[in-house]
């Protein structure tokens, strides 16, 4: 942990196990979600922007070959030795018939084998088998895993608002699985969500600190157009974050938070034309600098108030 972040960043974890810059690569593979094809639900998460919460990855009308080498072009212009992580982004990347996920994860891998460090893969805990877990369980011995795990909240009430459609006690079976079999597991968690309290978000960081997770992504809630919880945000307005509420309770989180854990993210992504409130995230730097900034002022580091 240096001086400028007061916390854990996967930046200055590859750099001191790999000594070189790593850059992730967003891929969408155009998988869909068990609450989008009716098996638990339909219409998705009412946060789910159409693309997945794959808006920043890359085209799905493109082959990810095509997706990998595009991108991988611009970002060597800027780090010539860069490594890179394929991240399965959109949807719910484990959500498919076991030798199709073979086929792509291994595709991937035999995509670029000298300069890829590592394989990212983005989805739900209700779509694993056992199967898919000794399988992962095989592949993370050739290449180290990162499996991201969307949690949202910890607040089972928040859950069903937002039609997540998973339980906590998935969350954690899933958890366990992928621990035992020493995989990373990375949580995403939204600031923000309908009618949700600072103590509720807070809950969330004492509930992720409870699992043996790896990394967290923290994002503020983004009311996307074409989403239903726009719609529901039309009939019924809900408060939604400032700036400066979001930095207030992100860094009260990240002081709560286990030292241990990695923080991959702390500001949302999205299309600018899609999001209709709020704004301030469109400035992502601001957002992080805010963060460090009160951070430094209050003398605040990761863990401080991890009980």
């Amino acid at each position: 942990m240096n001086q400028e972040k007061h916390y854990n960043t996967l930046t200055e974890y590859y750099q001191n196990k790999l000594n070189r810059k790593v850059a992730k690569i967003a891929l969408n593979a155009n998988f869909t979600c068990p609450n989008r094809d009716g098996t638990k639900g339909f219409g998705g998460c009412t946060y789910c922007s159409k693309m997945g919460s794959g808006d920043t990855a890359g085209n799905p009308l493109h082959s990810i070959k095509e997706q990998y080498f595009e991108m991988k072009g611009i970002i060597t212009k800027k780090w010539p030795n860069a490594l890179f992580v394929p991240y399965l982004q959109a949807y719910s990347n484990t959500y498919a018939p076991l030798e199709k996920l073979k086929e792509l994860y291994e595709g991937i891998l035999e995509l670029d084998k000298e300069n890829i460090a590592e394989l990212a893969i983005a989805t739900r805990p209700d779509c694993f088998t056992k199967e898919l877990y000794e399988y992962l369980e095989i592949l993370n011995q050739k290449i180290p895993l990162s499996i991201e795990l969307g949690l949202q909240s910890s607040n089972e009430a928040t859950a069903q608002k937002i039609n997540r459609c998973c339980t906590n006690k998935e969350f954690i079976n899933c958890v366990k699985e992928l621990k035992q079999r020493n995989i990373k597991v990375v949580a995403h968690i939204i600031n923000g969500l309908p009618n949700e309290t600072e103590a509720d978000m807070l809950q969330t960081i004492d509930f992720i600190n409870s699992l043996d997770i790896d990394g967290i992504k923290i994002h503020s809630l983004l009311l996307l157009k074409d989403t239903v919880l726009f719609e529901q945000y039309q009939k019924e307005p809900f408060p939604i974050l400032s700036l400066e509420e979001y930095v207030s309770i992100t860094v009260k989180q990240i002081a709560r938070l286990k030292p241990s854990i990695l923080i991959h993210r702390l500001a949302a992504d999205g299309i600018k034309e899609d999001i209709i409130l709020p704004k301030w995230p469109l400035k992502k730097l601001v957002v992080m600098n805010e963060i460090d900034k009160l951070m430094r002022k209050l003398n605040i580091y990761q863990g401080d108030d991890f009980n």
